[in-house]
């Protein structure tokens, strides 16, 4: 199979998933996907480095609460459209950055769209509010009274300014037919199979990333590139 008809089959099955009412979970993947997002969230991260008109990402992550990394979100579009993907959230505090606690983004679309696209996206979390709100088992672009959210792609140029007073700023960058990503209505909430899978037990995103109470090797290149920015 060509990487291309891959992408399209995955990203066929994310959109019909999420408009069938759900979003992919750990029991839907294969084994090792936890993993293969830690590693994809690492190459988000090198990307957006590399990424010459976002030059104040560094500035962010040192002013940032917390970061939420969806290293692949697809989107696919057969007259009914639907975006989906894994992520990670990380918190930062005196001691450094926590492990990362899995997450599941999704949304859902109509319209007269075909063909299909992936992307990947970094919010980076600059209050405390908007931290908690990502904390609750329900967060939805756009419905969440008091939360502001500024959205920059890859070649927005003046981000220091676009940015200013946002609980929310996010770096999306994309490829394929579709010119960006659309966040209005995404839904992000903790993805408690992938949690436990990867972690070996039950567990938490407050006990991963505000407690601390567990962590694992298996993150560490992660935890290495976030700290090396």
């Amino acid at each position: 199979m060509t990487r291309r008809r891959a992408l399209l089959t995955t990203a066929s099955m994310v959109g019909i998933t999420l408009l069938t009412g759900g979003i992919m979970t750990s029991a839907d993947a294969a084994t090792g996907e936890e993993q293969a997002t830690v590693d994809h969230a690492v190459g988000t991260l090198q990307d957006l480095r590399h990424d010459k008109e976002f030059g104040n990402a560094r500035d962010l992550l040192h002013r940032a609460r917390a970061v939420l990394i969806a290293p692949r979100i697809f989107k696919a579009g057969f007259f009914f459209g639907g975006e989906g993907g894994r992520a990670l959230m990380m918190a930062r505090d005196a001691s450094g950055w926590s492990n990362p606690a899995f997450y599941t983004v999704g949304s859902a679309s109509f319209g007269l769209q075909i063909g299909a696209q992936e992307s990947e996206m970094i919010m980076f979390i600059m209050t405390d509010r908007a931290l908690q709100a990502l904390m609750r088992n329900n967060f939805k672009i756009g419905a969440n009274a008091g939360i502001a959210v500024a959205t920059l792609g890859s070649t927005v140029e003046g981000a220091t300014t676009t940015n200013a007073g946002a609980d929310i700023v996010v770096w999306a960058s994309s490829s394929g037919i579709y010119a960006g990503i659309s966040l209005d209505g995404t839904v992000i909430e903790p993805n408690v199979d992938a949690n436990s899978n990867f972690y070996g037990r039950i567990v938490t995103s407050n006990d991963i990333i505000i407690r601390r109470d567990v962590r694992s090797v298996a993150a560490e290149p992660l935890t290495r590139e976030i700290a090396s920015l």
